[in-house]
């Protein structure tokens, strides 16, 4: 089998781990397993485990990069690609323009809703496949509301955390070491972080919101997640914020970490507060994998996830009194030991090959 994967970018991130992920299952299995992206960081990965890249600016949304459709067509007729996965619906178009003058017979088309995409046109490209998978429940029912589509042919296949690199173990003495005396004031507290970057819907108002309840002397609040450039006044509203609530003392913006696993590790808890449903939300697995609480709005992919783990860490939307008063019952209770297998990186893989293979049977 001939896998093509198409994407904007192999930067770090979610949806790019998981297309690496998948390459390297594939080259595994002695699949032929190739990327089109606009490269990145993780381009490295897929040559380490022999699979192929091939460069195109797509990342993009303009003109310039929608004529890349001749590029793209290009490329499919040198790997010639039983399979083509898009994961991005720019790119998704572009394919679509591509496959109308390929000569060569025409590949299947796999698409992955890594979100809840708009109706508008735009956004149709993804629904133009011969079978999509869905990444939550949540996502399934919303393509099942909102596009018109063959319901036997749109997979349920939840995002898969590397238990290998999201663990039970305890981090290292000399990671401890240089950790508390980075942040001295994260020292004999309970921790509670918020992970993700610094933008408007990631709920860190209330996340704010809930430490002005909470006892200071007690609790601690991590954020680790990068400020972009862009973002750069908004995190002065937060900071202004803070002082409002007093918590100077209380919060810490720890900045893009590369460490994120042990700051789960050291944490308490780990919250999800996206003011607006999360197709997923990836952190909440990857934090009960390394044996961490985690509470969260009891909606969208959030709910499914720790609805699974521990029920006690769900609270209704916007209820930050709620998220306060539980949040010494959850602590009580038994932390994950594991998370539930559908949720690992291997039965993501697995599932996603499936669909492949039954999608190859199926056109012969």
């Amino acid at each position: 089998m001939r896998v093509l994967q198409l994407l904007p970018e192999l930067k770090l991130g979610g949806v790019e781990r998981g297309t690496v992920d998948l390459s390297e299952h594939l080259t595994k299995l002695g699949h032929k397993s190739a990327v089109v992206s606009a490269g990145g960081g993780l381009v490295e990965q897929l040559s380490n485990h022999g699979a192929k890249h091939f460069s195109l600016p797509i990342a993009k949304k303009n003109f310039l990069a929608l004529k890349q459709f001749k590029n793209l067509r290009n490329i499919y007729q040198e790997f010639h690609p039983d399979i083509i996965h898009v994961r991005s619906r720019f790119p998704a178009w572009i394919n679509a323009l591509a496959l109308r003058g390929l000569s060569a017979s025409k590949p299947i088309i796999i698409s992955t809703f890594h979100g809840l995409y708009s109706k508008p046109f735009y956004s149709k490209s993804m629904a133009y496949a011969d079978d999509i998978i869905a990444i939550s429940k949540t996502v399934q029912d919303y393509i099942f509301s909102n596009y018109d589509v063959d319901h036997s042919r749109v997979h349920l296949i939840y995002r898969g955390c590397d238990v290998e690199e999201f663990n039970t173990s305890s981090p290292s003495k000399s990671w401890s070491d240089s950790w508390y005396k980075e942040f001295p004031q994260t020292g004999n507290k309970i921790l509670l972080t918020l992970p993700g970057r610094i933008t408007g819907w990631k709920g860190i108002e209330d996340f704010l919101k809930l430490f002005s309840q909470l006892d200071q002397a007690k609790y601690h609040g991590l954020i680790p997640g990068p400020v972009n450039g862009n973002k750069k006044r908004y995190f002065q509203s937060l900071l202004a914020l803070v002082k409002k609530y007093n918590l100077e003392s209380a919060i810490t913006f720890c900045g893009a970490r590369a460490d994120i696993s042990n700051i789960y590790k050291i944490s308490d808890i780990v919250f999800n507060l996206s003011s607006k449903p999360e197709p997923f939300g990836r952190t909440i697995i990857e934090a009960a994998a390394c044996g961490t609480h985690v509470m969260g709005w009891n909606r969208g992919g959030v709910k499914e996830s720790i609805g699974m783990i521990n029920p006690l860490g769900l609270i209704d939307f916007g209820d930050t009194d709620a998220l306060a008063n539980q949040i010494p019952y959850l602590l009580q209770s038994e932390p994950p030991l594991s998370i539930p297998s559908i949720f690992t990186k291997e039965r993501l893989v697995e599932e996603t090959i499936k669909v492949y293979e039954s999608a190859i049977q199926r056109e012969r």
